[in-house]
């Protein structure tokens, strides 16, 4: 509280920047929701606003996005869900394919969205969450949040091949980062959702960790090295592990599983501010 020029108290409203607001809405990661501004999708109380440095009030302004109006959540929601192969990473799709949007409840979690994204073919963990500075911390190139993935690949790596992997192989858009990368061995269950009926003649499983985020990465990786995906499953992202679903379902993440992506998040954003 403030005072008046007579004396009296006054309220002091409480400002926060437009795209923070938009993230902790669930509209989208703060980049995500700058993009929205700069493109003349948001409005306050009716009017454009284009510029990054606008402030709201949270409890008095009305935001909305493409007419849609957002509010900021009590509590924010987490979601893992369990990808199947055939949906595309988005909310909605022009195209009229099927999007992982029907597979989760948005009815009851308005504003959820994926953080980060699995390729069409693609299965296993992909998280939701109505908190974008979450979203943010965990898919910034700087937070080297470590991702796990098993493949199915034409052919049987050399252990050369596969130094070459942890060296940081060169893809035709750079070199990629020193991943964690071994074959599995005969039986071990963790190759079971991309070789369910056992790995076929003159195939291998990779087990392969990388903490960067480019489009098609594990496909390049592997292919720069001669050997084609023909099934690709991520059963961990950062403190989550894949567990409790089959091929579509979801649930909330646990009490556990929420407080470490928190503070792994919270963690990621001190780094990037203290550099």
């Amino acid at each position: 509280m403030g005072q008046t020029p007579d004396g009296g108290e006054r309220d002091i409203a409480y400002t926060m920047r437009l795209q923070r607001f938009l993230a902790r809405a669930g509209v989208a990661s703060r980049r995500g929701s700058e993009n929205l501004m700069t493109a003349g999708r948001v409005r306050v109380n009716g009017e454009v606003v284009t510029e990054l440095g606008s402030k709201v009030v949270p409890d008095r302004d009305v935001v909305t996005v493409d007419g849609v109006e957002c509010h900021l959540a009590d509590e924010h929601a987490y979601v893992m869900l369990y990808k199947p192969a055939g949906y595309v990473t988005t909310m909605s799709d022009p195209q009229g394919r099927p999007c992982v949007a029907s597979l989760v409840p948005t009815d009851r979690y308005p504003g959820l969205f994926p953080v980060g994204r699995l390729d069409t073919d693609t299965t296993g963990l992909l998280l939701f969450t109505t908190n974008g500075d979450v979203a943010n911390a965990m898919l910034h190139p700087s937070s080297h949040v470590w991702k796990h993935y098993v493949a199915l690949v034409r052919g049987v790596p050399t252990r050369h091949q596969l130094q070459m992997l942890r060296d940081g192989v060169r893809m035709p858009d750079g070199v990629a980062a020193p991943a964690k990368a071994r074959l599995l061995p005969k039986g071990d269950p963790a190759a079971l959702p991309v070789a369910p009926e056992g790995v076929p003649y003159n195939h291998a499983v990779v087990s392969l960790s990388i903490h960067e985020g480019r489009k098609h990465q594990v496909k390049k990786m592997l292919r720069s090295i001669g050997h084609e995906v023909v099934r690709l499953h991520r059963d961990e992202f950062g403190p989550l592990t894949l567990s409790g679903l089959m091929p579509g379902q979801w649930r909330p993440l646990t009490a556990a599983e929420r407080s470490a992506v928190e503070s792994q998040s919270q963690r990621n954003n001190t780094k990037r501010e203290v550099g």
